[in-house]
């Protein structure tokens, strides 16, 4: 284990079964906090929480959640305060796509990426701040895009939401700041994971091409910067968008 940035603090990550969520999960957990894996597969929150656990150090808790659903979002809450003993840390970052074209897409494709992407993560915001108010801190990080900064051709439902959630972060923050709570976001670029590398090789290969650091991030690399937004080391950061894109947008 290491010095830990986040040692006795209590973290939920939704859409922590897989890719960028559970490289968030583990990071957190490597420095120190008890981590709560949320994810809509209850099995495989199960699976990818027993995967942490066996690295020793701070509990690892699995959670079945749909961010969709109110009651859902505010039962994972509550259980992680009752088992962990509290939230110090919510990562909002549970995620769907469905790629179309603006004249193709189906409404109800538009209506699924916006529920997840945008509804989850201000209803993760709302019931995490509840907490966090109370306790007079806080740390929350939502998971934006630089599709939300730029827009991306076929992905008007996926920008639109990232978009959102950056305004959703900023007025949050702004709500939140005097009860010592900080509300951040992370916008990735491209990123190995199963999602991009399910992209047509010579798309991935072209969208690689156009990043001055001449290559796709990794998760961990994600992981690094909101480890950096959840711990002290951003005491006085709140509001604030980190792009973590190979410089694609600057």
């Amino acid at each position: 284990m290491s010095a830990g940035l986040v040692e006795g603090r209590m973290a939920l990550v939704t859409g922590a079964a897989q890719g960028i969520g559970l490289a968030v999960a583990r990071t957190l957990h490597q420095h120190g906090a008890a981590v709560a894996v949320a994810d809509l597969d209850g099995e495989r929150a199960a699976k990818a929480a027993a995967e942490l656990a066996t690295d020793g150090g701070p509990a690892v808790l699995p959670v079945a959640c749909d961010v969709t659903d109110e009651q859902s979002v505010a039962d994972a809450v509550e259980r992680v305060q009752r088992e962990l003993g509290g939230l110090d840390v919510l990562v909002n970052n549970a995620g769907i796509t469905r790629d179309a074209s603006l004249r193709r897409m189906r409404a109800e494709d538009f209506d699924a990426v916006i529920n997840v992407h945008l509804r989850g993560t201000w209803l993760g915001v709302r019931a995490g701040a509840e907490v966090m108010r109370e306790a007079g801190r806080g740390s929350i990080v939502n998971i934006s895009s630089l599709s939300g900064k730029s827009g991306n051709p076929g992905q008007t439902n996926y920008s639109a939401a990232k978009a959102g959630i950056v305004g959703l972060t900023k007025a949050a923050a702004k709500e939140l700041a005097h009860r010592g709570v900080r509300v951040n976001a992370v916008q990735p670029g491209l990123i190995r994971t199963a999602m991009t590398e399910a992209m047509p090789p010579e798309v991935f290969a072209e969208r690689e091409a156009a990043i001055p650091m001449r290559r796709a991030g990794e998760p961990s690399e994600v992981a690094g910067a909101v480890l950096f937004l959840a711990s002290d080391l951003s005491s006085y950061m709140t509001g604030a968008v980190l792009e973590v894109g190979g410089g694609r947008l600057m």
